[in-house]
């Protein structure tokens, strides 16, 4: 009995210490997680636990990244707009530097002296176009003349410009010679009129002239040695007769010719031997008023009064047009645009002049 009892107690007294044992370590462990010197304290620090909640980071989980990353990137517009502007700026002043942006601002311009010059050029270049497409169709150069007196009126006047062609372009069917010109007597029979009156108005020059060819009427055709005067208007002969008059016989065949206002005949007057038909240079085809006056200031055969007394206020040789109420007040320059001024004195150098003795 003794020996079991023994042996009863001694297992007993192993639990007991193993126990002992157990409850230490756990007593030790709670110890340290008190005093946040053990691991479980370290664990809560790593963890977050009671800190401040980062602003940056969304709570939400419905929020996908890419709606996050978004978000980020547009919250301050402010700066996302200044950032395009100076971009956009840059990209405006990289354009407009160097030739490129110097050409681009050149033919923008709408003011100031590159205006002018753009424009300048741009008309010159429109009548040289204008010019040679004349002098395609009318074989001649220059395919247009101003008149510079009024020996011609009251058909042609002084400042207007005449557009002439080959004597053998556009010939009218009257014409019953190769170079296409119509005397007034063949007019008269045929029934063919030009600026006016029959026959063709004809530019010519004959050889020893000095000074701008002359714009007038070819009134008849003589032979070389034929008394013209028996077919002549006496009108116009100044009761003269063949002896009196220097070109009579005639010296070679060729044109009588006469200005429409003129009194005598070229030949009565000693303006010009019969006219040759090589010297004939053009026929005058179309008339427009007034344009021809830029030519003859700019060659210095008339001048800006003369225009605006002739023209402002009729008291010249072109028909008078209404006062514009206070000459004195006229401004010329005043309201005219740029491109007014540079095609009319382009055009003044692309004709010539013809005088109507």
């Amino acid at each position: 009995m003794g020996s079991g009892g023994g042996r009863s107690d001694e297992p007993s007294g192993d639990r007991t210490g193993t126990e002992n044992v157990r409850s230490d370590r756990s007593t030790e462990e709670a110890a340290n997680g008190e005093d946040g010197s053990g691991e479980a304290g370290n664990h809560d620090v790593d963890s977050g636990v009671g800190a401040e909640p980062d602003p940056r980071v969304s709570s939400d989980p419905d929020r996908s990244p890419e709606r996050r990353s978004l978000e980020s990137e547009s919250a301050d517009p402010i700066d996302g707009f200044e950032w395009s502007r100076n971009e956009t700026r840059e990209s405006i002043e990289n354009e407009n530097s160097g030739a490129t942006g110097a050409i681009r601002r050149f033919l923008s311009a709408d003011r100031g002296p590159a205006m002018w010059i753009r424009e300048m050029a741009t008309s010159v270049l429109i009548v040289l176009l204008v010019g040679l497409l004349l002098f395609g169709v009318s074989g001649v150069w220059p395919p247009m003349v101003a008149v510079e007196s009024g020996s011609m009126d009251p058909n042609m006047v002084k400042g207007d410009l005449i557009v002439v062609t080959d004597p053998g372009r556009f010939a009218p069917e009257a014409a019953t010679n190769d170079r296409g010109i119509v005397s007034y007597e063949r007019g008269e029979d045929a029934g063919y009129r030009s600026f006016g009156t029959y026959g063709s108005v004809v530019v010519f020059s004959h050889p020893g002239r000095i000074g701008s060819p002359i714009i007038h009427r070819a009134r008849f055709h003589v032979e070389g040695g034929e008394n013209w005067v028996d077919r002549a208007d006496e009108r116009y002969l100044g009761s003269q007769d063949c002896s009196d008059i220097t070109h009579c016989p005639a010296p070679h065949s060729g044109y009588i010719t006469k200005g429409d206002a003129n009194s005598r005949y070229d030949q009565v007057n000693g303006v010009a031997p019969p006219v040759r038909s090589e010297w004939i240079t053009g026929v005058a085809r179309v008339r427009i008023p007034y344009l021809g006056w830029l030519r003859l200031i700019a060659t210095g055969e008339a001048t800006t009064e003369e225009f605006f007394d002739t023209v402002i206020r009729g008291q010249g040789t072109v028909a008078s047009v209404p006062d514009p109420g206070g000459f004195e007040d006229f401004d010329p320059i005043d309201g005219i645009d740029p491109v007014t001024v540079t095609v009319g004195g382009a055009t003044a150098i692309t004709y010539g002049r013809v005088r109507g003795t």
